[in-house]
């Protein structure tokens, strides 16, 4: 048997953006979600808007074999894996004063929130520019960005749920950043807004956005059904 090679802490996220393809078996990808489930895993499923994709799944759990059987199995079921995205849960070296129960809630969140259907994930990195180079700031300029850039973040709970995840060494981002709101224009007003705020402004590279709603599984296949 292979090593399962777990995270030393949290837990992998994987996110896959899938189209679906013409012999589509939404009973094999429910099948394969219970079998994830059962294992203790999270298996959050959204119907994306726009041209990127039809189906976003992401998927939570300790042991990364179990997150590639979940993938290989809705591949078999004929979702086309168009994109995809893969994190840790982490606790940043930002947030080291944080109370003991919001850093379990980063390291082992429990999604989708409720009341929260509408869903946004894109990853980002630090730039590293001649002109704004993140990675040449000392310690305390970078916790003084990222507390400024927390307040403005703030202004949107009970609006706006933010997992950010990490990827350095991962994936072609550092980081992945999932947003769960009440409604697709709190997002837009999050992320507009936090877009002033100094730390993105100079520092941040963004990738590209995946936008949608979330709901069961099933109905979510059924969206994307042709």
């Amino acid at each position: 048997m292979a090593d399962t090679a777990p995270p030393s802490s949290g837990i992998g996220v994987l996110h896959l953006f899938c189209r679906a393809g013409a012999t589509l078996d939404p009973s094999k990808v429910l099948r394969a979600a219970a079998e994830a489930r059962e294992e203790g895993d999270q298996v959050v499923a959204a119907s994306i808007l726009g041209h990127k994709a039809d189906v976003a799944l992401m998927v939570l759990g300790p042991d990364p074999w179990r997150l590639r059987r979940l993938q290989s199995a809705v591949r078999a079921a004929g979702l086309e894996i168009v994109s995809s995205y893969v994190s840790l849960t982490e606790v940043s070296e930002y947030a080291a004063g944080l109370p003991d129960e919001q850093k379990q809630a980063r390291l082992f969140p429990r999604l989708p929130p409720e009341g929260k259907p509408a869903f946004c994930f894109y990853p980002m990195s630090k730039r590293r520019g001649d002109a704004y180079n993140w990675y040449t700031l000392d310690y305390d300029e970078r916790l003084a960005l990222m507390t400024g850039h927390g307040r403005v973040g703030r202004l949107f709970h009970g609006r706006v749920l933010q997992l950010v995840t990490g990827s350095t060494g991962l994936d072609d981002f550092e980081w992945g950043v999932t947003l769960f709101a009440v409604a697709l224009s709190d997002l837009k007003e999050c992320v507009y807004q936090m877009r002033f705020d100094p730390a993105s402004a100079r520092y941040a590279e963004f990738g590209p956005f995946y936008t949608g709603m979330v709901a069961d599984l099933a109905t979510v296949l059924a969206s994307a059904a042709r």
